[in-house]
């Protein structure tokens, strides 16, 4: 089939399971050439496949409301409804998003590049329908490994007690993005091995009906005695408990049965959740017999052998590698150290530490704010938690920092990661807000390194620090390749470093716009203005020494952050500035705007938002002339 014509997914109505077999085979063909030379999730979307048309033939989107949590298993639905001709674009600048995106299509009805929240999003739909009195379906479609998220056990206890009228489908693979933990997955493993759950029901009702009725005490006890053999057959009723009729496990990648459970489903009242259970990555090996994650999200690869497409020369260690071997070497000499993460041990790089300290390395699953208090917890034992997340995820742990970390001035080390724009995941990933959502709270230390060399000894820095919590940012991608220091040392606190003299004006910056700064410096140098580039490395507290220093020299000053302006580093400057009497220095901003910004690659976006050192040099040039004007 001409996937490329597909307008919407109707067309599914009228097909038959043969030629549904048939396209599912298209589909994966596709996505399997087309990713080879974008990258993106192939994993999730090679596993969703009859799952995604199934849901499609059976329900009429974008009247149903099908949500997708999380939204990386979406590409399949973005073919059926119309979008296979922009896959040559996927993930790129002013290109297809990989997420839902509810500007892109009427179908993508929520967006959702975090997990665990279609489940609260769906409930507030049903809700919204039922007061409006409108007849349509809500079909939220979660992974397992979203399903450990605390959000999404707090949306299932609601819909559990309002008996909205919902089906979820739990999409169970067995893995997220590195394989599950806890609890909740061994249940969900227990259900997989117990066949069909509702075929158990039914028998026991027949069961029950032929039983004589011996006055009314049995037919009163019927319903318990019904519960209490149905644990006899199946190992875990969680999800009956929480009130919803539970179906399944059945082959996600079987038409007939998912067919025959939606009709099922369709016609149940109040919540209903369909337990489907399908192979990431199907259809194609190397990422079929993925077992940590790799073929979760990848770059291009060649599809012939499944090897990844190579840089053409060596590169520099990557930052979360940079970071999490450091960590590794501290904790072979202090037995104090503990790593933690929320479901992201192949991204932070800690399987190396994992394997030499399986006692003190905790993928505590999805449960980014279960992390952070885990860590504050262990702090308070005298241990010296390091919590490796990204940025965009410590988002979501935000009270926990504030209430449990800060608020105890306990000694917990947080690692940000992918700080700074990522590039091709988009809006739901840049990490451009942790500045401003940390730096004003009590207690805390933040800093940024220039350089992987100076990275491993702020984590020894930080490994050191026993005065309360600090955090390090560092950025998605490689260092830039300079020589490690063989023993490691601790940078003063609140220290910042000049890295080229100046007299006629400063920039202020720290991490990877640094190179950014230095060329824009050179450029000024060539118009005959001498400028000072200052490596402000901590954040906060900041070098208030050398800070003053500056503002004496009455010089126009450039903050340069990538990271969003309103709460960053500027805003830190430009208020210690305005504290100190010095109302007349010229103080002018760069950074990330007010705005969401979208997917691409880096370079393009930092180009859009004009961070680059082309306007760095416009603006010196304009207030440098100003000052010579006031002269």
């Amino acid at each position: 089939m001409d996937l490329l014509s597909i307008k919407d997914p109707s067309f599914l109505k009228g097909m038959s399971n043969a030629e549904l077999e048939v396209l599912s085979r298209d589909i994966r063909r596709f996505l399997i050439e087309k990713l080879s030379v974008t990258g993106g999730h192939i994993g999730p979307n090679l596993g969703v496949v009859e799952l995604t048309i199934a849901l499609h033939k059976c329900f009429d989107s974008p009247k149903d409301k099908l949500i997708w949590d999380v939204g990386h298993q979406s590409y399949v639905h973005k073919i059926l409804t119309g979008r296979a001709a922009e896959f040559d674009t996927l993930r790129q600048f002013k290109g297809l998003c990989g997420f839902p995106k509810r500007v892109e299509s009427a179908h993508d009805v929520w967006e959702t590049g975090h997990s665990s929240t279609s489940l609260s999003a769906a409930m507030g739909m049903a809700i919204a329908r039922d007061l409006k009195k409108e007849k349509h379906y809500v079909v939220p479609v979660i992974g397992d490994g979203a399903l450990t998220g605390g959000m999404a056990l707090e949306a299932l206890n609601h819909i559990g007690h309002e008996k909205k009228d919902m089906i979820v489908i739990l999409n169970d693979n067995e893995m997220s993005i590195a394989p599950n933990v806890g609890a909740l997955h061994n249940i969900l493993g227990q259900l997989r091995t117990a066949g069909k759950y509702q075929w158990v029901k039914d028998e026991l009702e027949v069961l029950l009906k032929k039983v004589p009725a011996v006055g009314g005490k049995l037919a009163a006890t019927a319903e318990r005695i019904k519960d209490s053999l149905k644990y006899l057959f199946v190992s875990g009723m969680f999800f009956e408990e929480l009130g919803f009729t539970y179906l399944g496990p059945i082959d996600g990648h079987n038409f007939e049965a998912l067919f025959e459970n939606l009709a099922y489903a369709k016609k149940t009242e109040g919540p209903v959740l369909l337990h489907v259970l399908t192979k990431k990555g199907k259809g194609f090996k190397p990422a079929e017999t993925d077992k940590v994650g790799t073929w979760h999200g990848t770059g291009p690869y060649k599809m012939d052998t499944g090897d990844f497409v190579k840089p053409s020369k060596k590169q520099p260690p990557a930052w979360s590698s940079l970071v999490s071997e450091t960590v590794r070497r501290i904790a072979r000499e202090d037995d104090r150290v503990v790593a933690i993460t929320p479901a992201m041990p192949v991204g932070s790089k800690l399987e190396g530490f994992a394997h030499e300290f399986p006692d003190r390395m905790y993928d505590v699953g999805i449960a980014e704010q279960h992390a952070a208090t885990v860590a504050a917890g262990l702090a308070t034992q005298d241990m010296k938690p390091f919590l490796a997340i990204y940025s965009t995820f410590l988002q979501r742990a935000y009270d926990q920092v504030v209430h449990d970390i800060c608020r105890q001035n306990l000694n917990v080390f947080i690692g940000i990661d992918r700080a700074g724009l990522v590039g091709a995941d988009g809006e739901t990933h840049q990490g451009v807000f942790d500045i401003a959502f940390l730096r004003h709270i009590p207690n805390i230390v933040l800093m940024m390194p220039k350089d992987e060399n100076e990275g491993q000894h702020m984590v020894y820095t930080a490994l050191n620090y026993d005065d309360g919590p600090i955090a390090m940012r560092f950025p998605r991608g490689n260092g830039i390749g300079v020589p490690l220091d063989e023993n490691l040392k601790a940078i003063p606190i609140g220290s910042w470093e000049v890295l080229k003299e100046g007299y006629d004006a400063a920039i202020l910056t720290f991490g990877t716009t640094i190179p950014m700064a230095m060329e824009a410096a050179m450029q000024l140098e060539k118009q005959g203005i001498s400028v000072q580039v200052v490596n402000a490395r901590f954040i906060k507290p900041m070098d208030e020494t050398m800070l003053i220093k500056i503002l004496d020299m009455n010089i126009p000053i450039l903050t340069i952050e990538e990271a969003i302006l309103q709460g960053g580093f500027g805003s830190a400057v430009l208020e210690y500035a305005h504290s100190q009497g010095y109302y007349h220095t010229q103080i002018d901003r760069m950074g990330i705007p007010d705005q969401f910004i979208e997917h691409g690659d880096v370079a393009s976006l930092l180009e859009e938002v004009g961070l680059t050192s082309e306007e760095a040099v416009k603006r010196i040039s304009i207030m440098a002339g100003k000052k010579q004007q006031r002269a």
